[in-house]
């Protein structure tokens, strides 16, 4: 007897199985959200390494950035310092853009949490089970990777449709 409730609660735990399963299917709408969170983070990535090299190519005391590479290979090494002759002023240029480097992480960690988390993005729920299909299945990682060259296209060939700000001429 406990052999065939043992052998139902079985078959009664994959009816359920099966219909979370079908419950939890992943849909376009699914995959669309999830590959423009991807874009968006993609590009605030870019953005933020954009500022960085800014810091570092704009700033005058880096001379193009030839003098930021002298900097960072003595950096921590008080004879390499003292031989470079790294300056207050440089050291303290270099401290900014060291700082800014370690801060991107956390800031790149909140920005993508804040995508995910917000519902009218995305939500927790539909990045979990994205992430969840796309391990499960190929094909689906294949669809998302597709989507999201898709729309990076588009957002390039945008991009280059801009016409070019005219001085009055």
């Amino acid at each position: 007897m406990k052999k065939v409730l043992l052998f139902g609660a079985l078959f009664a735990f994959l009816g359920l199985a099966a219909y979370a399963q079908d419950e939890e299917k992943v849909t376009d709408e699914d995959l669309t959200k999830y590959a423009n969170v991807e874009v968006t983070f993609d590009n605030y990535v870019n953005a933020k390494t954009d500022e960085l090299k800014a810091m570092i190519l704009e700033n005058e005391i880096f001379q193009g950035g030839g003098r930021y590479n002298e900097i960072k290979a003595a950096w921590g090494d008080e004879a390499k310092m003292t031989e470079a002759k790294i300056t207050d002023e440089e050291k303290a240029a270099f401290t900014e853009v060291k700082d800014f480097q370690e801060s991107l992480q956390s800031v790149l960690k909140e920005y993508k949490t804040g995508l995910i988390m917000d519902e009218e993005i995305l939500g927790a729920g539909t990045y979990n089970k994205v992430l969840a299909a796309t391990k499960d299945d190929p094909a689906v990682k294949e669809k998302l990777d597709g989507m999201i060259a898709e729309m990076k296209a588009k957002q390039e060939a945008e991009e280059k449709d801009i016409p070019e700000p005219t001085d009055g001429k």
